[in-house]
């Protein structure tokens, strides 16, 4: 089928579809090509200062000149590479295992959870020969990477333990688990954030400290696994009771019965929506400003404190907003990959 054929069928089908598709075309070419002006053919892109930014568009000039802090925070220059290394093993560690074929993949990706976490934490903190940096420098999208693995870190098996307790028949461990749920479930992220900085120094034994940003990942980890318990119990419940059954007459416990059988078919089912609560983490993130960390969008608003940049209120939302996209985006893409790769081995 030519392309010509392909636009007319899907577009041009019958007059309406011609109508809808004309209004769309103008509103896209009304709203895109001012935007392409100002972001790319009338920006400035080189310079310094705010005094070589002289025309009508966009002046990246100011992301140029504050690149380090959007992706470090006020983390020191001269150890940013720790920064950088974590990255990188993370990234490495990410497209190892998911190579199908890595030798013993389970093994490793078991290893990688255990080992990972914290040498992370060793690498931005420091300590143990390393120059200690506070929480109160780190910042940027390191920060907002930090947050958001180390919450999903807490959310993700939490969540599943209350799904499975929600599903438990023990009415002791299903009414803390509804409890639980429905309790964090009903409170705004905001709110948890905040009193999650003031309440958890209170309730700790005396001498015991928390630092600021453990808190606030503590208690996005609390909020996210509410909704990730949620979305386990739907996959849970859209399992026919056949599959308990089965490995029950196989002579498997409650245990192997749920880690081998059961639970595996309810992460495949609930993946989607998984995702789109890891995703809403991510924005989530931004929420910690209101106890002073500086994430990426913390970085943004006080860059523009600045004077030397004032004004520069599009330039600095356009960009971080851009890299929440990016990474949004991707890890849709990389749930939709997950899901085609278990639908293509269900098939075999």
């Amino acid at each position: 089928m030519s392309t010509l054929r392909l636009i007319r069928q899907k577009l041009f089908a019958t007059p309406l579809d011609a109508v809808i598709t004309l209004v769309l075309a103008f509103l896209l070419w009304r709203a895109l090509v001012p935007l392409v002006d100002w972001m790319l053919l009338d920006a400035t892109f080189r310079g310094a200062s705010r005094a070589d930014c002289v025309g009508d568009g966009a002046c990246w000039v100011f992301v140029k000149a504050r690149f380090g802090q959007f992706m470090y925070g006020l983390y020191p220059v001269t150890e940013r590479w720790r920064v950088d290394l974590a990255g990188a093993i993370l990234v490495v560690s990410g497209a190892l295992l998911a190579w199908k074929a890595l030798p013993y993949r389970r093994a490793l990706a078991i290893a990688a959870l255990i080992v990972l976490p914290p040498l992370g934490i060793w690498l931005l903190a420091g300590g143990f020969g390393l120059r200690p940096v506070e929480t109160r420098e780190w910042g940027g999208l390191t920060l907002t990477i930090f947050i958001s693995l180390y919450a999903a870190l807490i959310a993700i098996p939490l969540g599943i333990l209350l799904a499975l307790g929600r599903q438990s028949r023990l009415p002791i461990i299903r009414m803390l688990s509804i409890i639980f749920i429905e309790f964090w479930r009903g409170v705004p992220i905001v709110a948890v954030i905040f009193l999650a900085s003031i309440l958890l120094p209170l309730i700790m034994p005396a001498g015991i400290g928390i630092d600021r940003l453990a808190r606030a990942v503590i208690g996005l980890g609390l909020v996210i696994a509410a909704y990730m318990a949620e979305a386990v119990r739907g996959g849970l419940q859209a399992l026919p009771e056949g599959q308990h059954e089965a490995a029950t007459a196989l002579g498997l416990g409650y245990w192997r019965a749920t880690g081998l059988i059961v639970l595996p078919q309810a992460i495949r089912i609930a993946l989607p929506a998984m995702t789109n609560e890891f995703i809403a983490l991510i924005k989530n993130t931004t929420l910690v400003l209101i106890v002073s960390i500086l994430d990426l969008l913390g970085i943004a608003q006080a860059a523009l404190a600045d004077p030397n940049w004032v004004g520069m209120n599009k330039e600095a939302y356009a960009f971080a907003g851009l890299l929440y996209w990016l990474g949004c985006f991707g890890l849709s893409r990389v749930g939709l990959a997950m899901e085609r790769s278990q639908a293509k081995n269900e098939k075999r």
